[in-house]
């Protein structure tokens, strides 16, 4: 048993949290984060997410890396974007998308952080 765990059995009692935060049980917000996890749930938009943590790309330089078609890209940034991960900026012909901010970079880290310890 880990001790996270062995901690909670002999821890856990009704309203006895400490300093944590109250996290939101607010419908609409429960919502909307079922749908980032959709979004961030598919194993090639994850990789996307995973390139941008480490600084803006163009979706050509996205393309070539992943050994993707543009348009394959455009629609995994779509959805991406959609759950308003991504922002994008114009750059002439190029469109650059970069994480749309330190919430979903902590995210990403968390969450390979986590698939990474090999539980």
């Amino acid at each position: 048993m880990s001790d996270r765990v062995a901690d909670l059995d002999s821890h856990c009692h009704p309203g006895d949290h400490g300093n944590e935060p109250t996290l939101t049980t607010d419908a609409a917000a429960i919502e909307r984060a079922a749908r980032l996890f959709r979004a961030i749930g598919d194993d090639a938009r994850l990789r996307l997410l995973a390139r941008l943590a480490n600084g803006p790309h163009c979706v050509t330089a996205l393309a070539t890396a992943e050994g993707d078609s543009l348009s394959t890209i455009s629609q995994r940034l779509r959805v991406l974007r959609a759950e308003h991960l991504l922002v994008r900026r114009r750059e002439g012909r190029h469109i650059t998308y970069a994480l749309a901010d330190d919430h979903v970079l902590d995210i990403v880290r968390s969450a390979l952080a986590h698939a990474g310890e090999g539980v």
